[in-house]
């Protein structure tokens, strides 16, 4: 990496005094945090407020008992069987699933569609509450504890989510306050010992069974689908229940959440013998993502099971006779990575293209090799960015792909290919989505780099993919070029080296704590990259591990808003000109500008073109925007990029999290360095945040049964 220095060759000025310091740190830095806490923060404003919730917290200190730990195991177990046995199954098998009783809820778990990126989105409608039950709700809420500013929208969020007899059923278990959005245990147990008094104790079955819920629901947030007993069992443990064991049974009984067992795999499995039983594990996850895993892996197995190739006597869109000339196409696709590709996909059904920014070139050869031999093919990519670098006319968002896509009879889409662009970042309820809605036959080419951070929702789709070796793959060998690329190159495999960096492509400077990262991040965005390097503020973006704490999104949005566009906030918060970013759902982000705002709400004019009224009861879900966490930058790159490493970022870094963020740059990164030696550690010696999944073990039973 380059000597610390000012883009513009000077020296770096000295922070001022009044150096913004930021909200105090409300969430650990990192991946995980970083997506975790921009959902549980929308979920917490959709309830009324931050804080949200009622009670102090309950001091619990019960013990569990050590003696009963082998014959709750053993009962966790006999659970298992008991709901296979009601649901009419034979029992588990080396890979069996425990499938567990209907939804509470009714119906199948919906998936949100995602967003259309070009149209302007109407505003959420407004859901009428019978005033009788709110008035109640209210009032149970605060004879719990609950702040008078936050009763109001938390028993909007308890009515929506409960119905009508909220009041009737937060009376009958108050530890259903647990499965409204933002609220914590600590928070549902005050509100608990006020309605229930001494008998609120914390060994209640009622409180196991709703904290192995939240439990689970924490970890969808971070990543995982489902957790092992052991995950789950320790993570009640903290909770001081006098057997976690006993809980998981009956949050199993009562089917919040389903058990599963599967055999271990990957590196850490234990190897065993041919004649000996492979190593089992129990698992836990939540009905609508096991669902969506289960989808998404059946999706999958039906491409590979009904992909039959191009029939042999097929006409040719040139006239020709003899089939489709897969191999004339390779010849053509202009380089050996792009052959390979075109090759992989004439061969099989399900292909991996793994490659940075500059394998896009290879899936741009692709698709016009598909063109020109007649298919129906579409490229989708993550976001409107993605669809413009790709440069081809068959190239759509995958918003729109799902939304405006031509589709046969039968209701899928009417393609013979498709290519996902950014495929790591697909969710399991996403990929599922997608993959119903591809027929049978249909080829599909899933491209990314598997360097780069995961789905903000759980599950790790590419990567199972790739570890499961269900399907080709074709690694880009087209290099990276430039001082940028290198240094990013040697980050993916686990080296931070010095790289040259004649025109500044890459500047590496130092700050002693995060107040001063902020100052300096915020001069390098409004003065030193626009006056060296000639990019303006506009394309350039600043970069940080979480939300809060001082060196985090809003540290560095408000010091960036006093430089480039002060203004009183008179719209929630905005003025007419500020950089923000909008979030419908975790994952899902469109940066733009506010134009301006009336009772109607805030009009937001979005950088892929589109403009946007956004209702004041969604407000909550803008943030923002000179800054943004590297989740909300996924898919996206600028012209230069700022990474901020705040010193208080530095046991969540890895080095997923960093090749991610470096990545972000076109033509100029800097790195405003607070965390110490935890940057050289992270991309040594921390890949990524693990997370649990049940995708691999699913493809592996498909393969077995197939």
């Amino acid at each position: 990496m380059s000597q610390t220095q000012d883009p513009a060759g000077g020296p770096v000025p000295e922070p001022r005094s009044e150096a913004d310091g930021g909200a105090a740190a409300d969430g650990a830095p990192g991946q995980a945090a970083e997506g975790s806490e921009q959902a549980g923060e929308q979920a917490a404003a959709a309830a009324g407020s931050e804080a949200g919730a009622p009670g102090q917290a309950a001091r619990f200190t019960s013990a569990p008992d050590p003696a009963r730990k082998a014959a709750q195991l053993a009962a966790l177990a006999e659970a298992v069987r008991a709901v296979e046995q009601r649901d009419g199954s034979d029992g588990p098998s080396a890979r069996s699933r425990a499938t567990g009783p209907a939804s509470t809820t009714g119906g199948e778990p919906q998936r949100p569609a995602a967003e259309p990126q070009q149209a302007t989105a109407p505003a959420a409608p407004v859901l009428e509450l019978p005033a009788d039950a709110l008035r109640a709700t209210v009032q149970l809420l605060t004879h719990g504890g609950a702040p008078a500013a936050a009763a109001d929208g938390l028993a909007k969020a308890a009515l929506t989510a409960l119905g009508e007899d909220a009041p009737a059923l937060l009376q009958q278990d108050p530890w259903a306050l647990l499965g409204l959005p933002g609220v914590r245990p600590e928070q549902a147990d005050g509100f608990a010992q006020a309605l229930l008094g001494p008998a609120g104790g914390p060994g209640d079955p009622r409180r196991g069974r709703a904290l192995a819920g939240w439990l689970l629901e924490q970890a969808a947030l971070r990543g995982h689908s489902a957790l092992t007993v052991d995950e789950l069992r320790a993570g009640l443990a903290k909770f001081s229940l006098p057997d976690a064991d006993e809980a998981v049974q009956a949050a199993v009984e009562d089917g919040r959440i389903l058990p599963y067992q599967e055999e271990e795999t990957g590196p850490g499995a234990r190897p065993v013998a041919e004649d000996e039983e492979p190593p089992m594990r129990l698992l836990f996850a939540l009905e609508r993502i096991a669902q969506a895993e289960e989808e998404a892996a059946e999706g999958l197995a039906r491409l590979l099971a009904t992909f039959t190739g191009d029939p042999e006597g097929a006409d040719r869109e040139d006239g020709a006779q003899g089939g489709i000339d897969w191999e004339r196409a390779a010849e053509q696709a202009g380089s050996a990575s792009a052959a390979a590709l075109v090759r992989a996909v004439a061969a099989a059904p399900l292909v991996l293209h793994t490659g940075d920014a500059a394998a896009l070139g290879e899936s741009a050869a692709l698709l016009r090799a598909a063109r020109g031999l007649g298919l129906r093919v579409r490229a989708a990519s993550w976001t409107d960015y993605g669809r413009q670098a790709l440069g081809e006319p068959e190239s759509v968002t995958l918003a729109e792909l799902l939304g405006t896509v031509d589709r046969t009879e039968d209701g899928f889409l009417a393609l013979d290919l498709l290519i996902v662009q950014d495929a790591p970042l697909l969710d399991l309820e996403q990929a599922a989505t997608l993959l119903e809605a591809l027929a049978d036959g249909t080829r599909l080419v899933l491209s990314g780099d598997p360097g780069q951070l995961w789905s903000a929702g759980p599950g790790r789709l590419f990567a199972d993919l790739l570890a499961a070796k269900a399907c080709p793959v074709v690694a880009s060998r087209t290099p990276d070029l430039g001082p940028i690329g290198e240094l990013v190159s040697g980050i993916g495999v686990g080296e931070l080296t010095a790289v040259e960096a004649p025109e500044k492509e890459v500047v590496i400077l130092t700050a002693r704590e995060s107040g001063e990262a902020v100052h300096r991040a915020v001069q390098l965005l409004t003065d030193s990259i626009p006056r060296a390097l000639g990019i303006p503020a506009e394309q350039t973006v600043l970069l940080t591990p979480g939300h809060g704490g001082p060196g985090g999104t809003r540290a560095l949005n408000a010091a960036a808003k006093a430089r480039l566009n002060p203004g009183p906030g008179r719209f929630a918060g905005f003025d007419p000109g500020d950089r923000v970013v909008y979030s419908p759902v975790p994952g899902i982000n469109h940066p733009g500008r506010v134009a301006g705002g009336d009772q109607a709400g805030l009009r937001l004019r979005l950088d892929d073109g589109s403009e946007l009224v956004l209702a004041p009861d969604r407000v909550d879900r803008l943030r923002h925007g000179w800054a943004l966490t590297v989740h909300q930058a996924l898919g996206r790159r600028w012209p230069a990029a700022v990474v901020v490493l705040p010193e208080e970022a530095a046991a969540g870094l890895t080095r997923q999290w960093v090749y991610t963020a470096f990545g972000r740059a076109e033509r100029h990164l800097s790195v405003v360095h607070a965390a110490g030696p935890a940057l050289a550690q992270a991309v040594a010696e921390r890949p990524a945040a693990p997370r649990t999944t049940r995708l691999r073990g699913l493809l592996a039973e498909q393969a077995q049964q197939g």
